[in-house]
């Protein structure tokens, strides 16, 4: 039997834990930079506030409706995330994180337990360890678990945020009353070929012949169906898969046209990409580098440009891979030019522990210390403490994030204050 908890809207969740002045009132959440709505509560949502919303559009609207905003806060989500995981995993050792906010859990050898009554025992926890809800389905198969959380959340008056689907009945109504849209895996031009064809519920899909999925769709649409028939062929992936690219863009604060400002800016990315390589126990072989004009100048020349260097072997040493895209860059960049926009992209990734060594490179684990050293401060003392000597020692760059709620959990200056005005001890 698999289990999917889900996080009830898990951004704005965090927020009311600590602010619980917010609680049963509208919230939304903003993206990087304050751009738009990317986390609403169930009371934003009942608003018509819609999901991608421009903030400077609706910012009148969400003074007019009193409508909390909260600026992404990821260091307090990615702790609070870590912490219900922590909870989910003491119940079975066949655990599957399928993103910040949801996770799979496989009951094998569970055949003599309630787990309808584990379920709320789960939900019960974790509530009480982190405060935060969470809806729970149980199902066969994974696909089945996805629906099943569908229902426990929409109907959670009934359900009390648990749902079980255990029986064939149960497990036709339910593809009954779930849109071929909102089936798990079922992409955006699959579902116009389905809807095409008829097909308006995942019921009607799971009753589609395996030859037409296999030559209309693909072995993944196959074994989607017979997830959803009850027959488990969607497997537990009990590690996180790492990235197979790693980025970092950004538009500047103003336009850049000299060399040394857009080194300056590569060197940073670069490093900042080296980090979170680092990060994942990964090493690249190739970087990409992107430059990009200022668009909204119409009267100026546009010039955008891009290339990929492949390095000698593969690395996570933040030295080797800034001097290779400022290489890179030197090869595209074009005088008399405003730009406004440039990135770095990693690829080739590969686990730093199998990368292939080279003869002629004896030194390719030279830095290997170093980065190890530079990594261990910036965990103790915060980021950008030590940079690379073409970085800006001055600047760092900050996201507009006017709405922050403090980090509370992660940050010792920022963790909750209590003031015991009765004068009685605590």
């Amino acid at each position: 039997m698999f289990a999917l908890v889900d996080c009830n809207n898990f951004y704005a969740s965090c927020e009311r834990v600590f602010q619980p002045q917010w609680e049963g009132k509208p919230i939304v959440i903003l993206s990087n930079n304050d751009g738009c709505v990317i986390a609403r509560s169930n009371e934003a949502k009942a608003m018509g506030i819609p999901m991608g919303a421009p903030a400077f559009k609706y910012k009148e609207e969400f003074k007019r409706k009193r409508i909390k905003v909260f600026s992404s806060n990821y260091p307090l989500y990615g702790d609070m995330s870590s912490r219900v995981m922590q909870i989910l995993e003491k119940h079975t050792p066949n655990f599957e994180i399928y993103s910040i906010d949801e996770a799979f859990l496989k009951f094998d050898g569970f055949d003599y337990f309630d787990l309808e009554t584990t379920g709320y025992e789960i939900k019960k926890q974790v509530r009480k360890w982190t405060g935060i809800p969470v809806s729970i389905g149980f199902a066969q198969t994974k696909a089945l678990a996805k629906i099943a959380n569908k229902i426990a959340k929409k109907f959670n008056s009934k359900t009390q945020g648990v749902y079980m689907i255990d029986t064939d009945k149960k497990r036709i109504k339910a593809l009954k009353w779930t849109a071929v849209k909102d089936i798990w895996g079922i992409g955006r031009q699959h579902c116009k070929k389905l809807e095409a064809q008829g097909i308006r519920t995942a019921y009607d899909f799971s009753n589609l012949p395996d030859s037409w999925i296999k030559k209309h769709m693909s072995i993944l649409e196959l074994r989607l169906k017979k997830d959803l028939l009850g027959i488990s062929h969607i497997k537990l992936e009990e590690t996180l898969p790492s990235k197979k690219s790693i980025t970092t863009t950004r538009s500047f604060k103003s336009n850049y046209s000299k060399f040394h400002e857009l080194e300056e800016r590569i060197s940073t990315y670069a490093n900042s990409c080296s980090e979170k390589l680092r990060k994942q126990g990964s090493s690249c072989s190739a970087v990409l580098i992107f430059i990009r004009s200022n668009s909204h100048q119409k009267n100026k020349e546009q010039y955008r440009n891009s290339c990929v260097v492949t390095l000698p072997y593969a690395t996570d040493s933040s030295i080797t891979i800034c001097k290779h895209a400022v290489a890179g860059l030197k090869t595209i960049f074009k005088s008399g030019i405003d730009y406004k926009k440039a990135g770095v992209l990693l690829l080739g990734l590969v686990p730093s522990k199998e990368r292939q060594l080279n003869l002629f490179q004896p030194n390719l684990n030279q830095h290997d210390s170093l980065m190890q050293a530079i990594d261990k401060i910036h965990l103790r003392f915060g980021p950008h403490q030590i940079k690379l000597g073409n970085q800006d020692l001055n600047t760092t760059w900050k996201m507009r994030q006017e709405h922050l709620s403090k980090r509370y959990t992660t940050e010792l200056k920022e963790i909750i204050t209590v003031n015991n005005k009765s004068g009685i001890l605590l």
